[in-house]
């Protein structure tokens, strides 16, 4: 018998960062393909048809009403698919937590506008900074995440996540939620922030979050990638495993922007200008969803919530497909971070366009809504806490979110 000649091990696949960069027309053959254009060409199309149109909703009939606001939901999830492509293509090239970072920063911030656009309109709108991320801290951190934790349990059985960056997010999370909702109650006048107090919050709040962001993309960035999943690891050794092999490879976000930054750039664009289309439509849309609501007899704080889990579709059909892939770190950060951002960038908006107009900002939250948010941190912190996480811990957040959805009809 001979002896077997030894083969060499076979080198690891290159990673997204190392790949040649693209340019010229491989470059807009590649990004700029049919899918994207058409997505975004639908997108701006529908936002035209409907300020060409200006449809009063009050003069429209129950079944045109339906069917504009079929219409809108249709181009607006249309327009979601493109804004999902494009940021999981960033994602694939930085790597997390930049990749996710990227869309979480790019939805937020021009929720941040719209929300802005609203106060400084005609009419009284004190609450809608509250209304509006009360909505999305319910409907990211209990639907949303729930549903993720149920499909990934569902397919992959236990999962990781980094209790190192996990922890990071909630306790940034609480600290914000609880400036933002219950202090103005127990600190400020009518549930709203004097001048001097709003100006020291929006100072603190903007600071902390700088300070976040800066160690989440710097000493901290591995606390946000994936967790490796090493058959026959103690559960301990498991949960706080950095990424694996390929990942620790990848090539540093140092050396991946300046080689793909015509590819980088151009994609960041296109992301962005795929999802202005679904802000506008979400925002011209609410005066049709307040008519419908009225007719039906559904409480108006309910059309807040349906337009946040519209602007925030993009997000949310990016998280699912992470769980479905077993990726659940990167569900951990669109989630948390997605929140993070909105509570971080809006409340100190709020409260300058507050002072600048005089107008009161009423943040403080009702006692169940307050009550509903600390069992949802609560939950998410003994999840975080445990060495993986399972479908079990999807169908509490679900719970949850069926109990916010009584108290909003409530």
């Amino acid at each position: 018998m001979t002896a077997s000649t030894p083969q060499p091990p076979s080198a690891p696949p290159a990673s997204a960062g190392s790949e040649p960069a693209l340019t010229g027309r491989a470059l807009a053959r590649t990004v700029l393909d049919r899918g994207a254009l058409e997505r975004l060409g639908i997108g701006w199309a529908g936002v035209a048809a409907l300020a060409l149109a200006a449809p009063s909703p009050a003069a429209l009939s129950a079944p045109l009403l339906g069917a504009v606001l079929a219409a809108i939901v249709a181009v607006i999830v249309i327009a979601a698919g493109g804004v999902v492509a494009q940021a999981e293509a960033l994602a694939r090239r930085l790597g997390d937590p930049y990749g996710t970072l990227v869309l979480t920063l790019s939805i937020v911030v021009i929720e941040v506008v719209l929300i802005a656009a609203v106060m400084l309109g005609p009419g009284e709108h004190s609450t809608i900074a509250r209304d509006s991320i009360m909505a999305v801290s319910m409907i990211i951190m209990n639907l949303v995440l729930g549903v993720c934790l149920l499909v990934g349990g569902l397919r992959h059985g236990e999962l990781a996540v980094h209790r190192v960056g996990t922890s990071t997010y909630l306790v940034l999370l609480i600290a914000l939620s609880a400036t933002a909702f219950a202090l103005p109650a127990a600190l400020g006048t009518d549930g709203s922030y004097p001048p001097a107090q709003a100006v020291v919050v929006a100072a603190a709040t903007v600071g902390l979050y700088a300070l976040f962001l800066w160690r989440q993309t710097g000493a901290q960035a591995e606390d946000f990638q994936e967790v490796a999943q090493v058959p026959g690891t103690s559960e301990s050794a498991v949960s706080e495993t950095s990424a694996s092999a390929p990942e620790a490879a990848a090539p540093a976000i140092t050396e991946v922007l300046p080689r793909h930054r015509q590819e980088l750039a151009l994609r960041a664009g296109l992301l962005v200008a795929t999802v202005l289309p679904i802000v506008l439509l979400s925002h011209d849309m609410a005066g049709l969803l307040d008519e419908g609501l009225a007719r039906l007899g559904a409480p108006l704080a309910l059309g807040g919530a349906l337009i946040a889990a519209i602007v925030f579709a993009p997000e949310s059909m990016t998280s699912v497909r992470a769980a479905l892939g077993g990726e659940i770190q990167r569900v951990v950060n669109l989630c948390h971070g997605a929140l993070a951002s909105t509570l971080a960038l809006t409340i100190p908006t709020v409260l300058v366009i507050g002072l600048a107009t005089s107008s009161p900002v009423l943040l403080a939250e009702s006692p169940a809504n307050l009550l509903l948010l600390g069992v949802t941190f609560a939950v998410s912190a003994v999840s975080a806490a445990a060495p993986r996480v399972t479908a079990v811990h999807g169908a509490v957040h679900l719970m949850l979110f069926v109990v916010y959805a009584l108290a909003l009809f409530s």
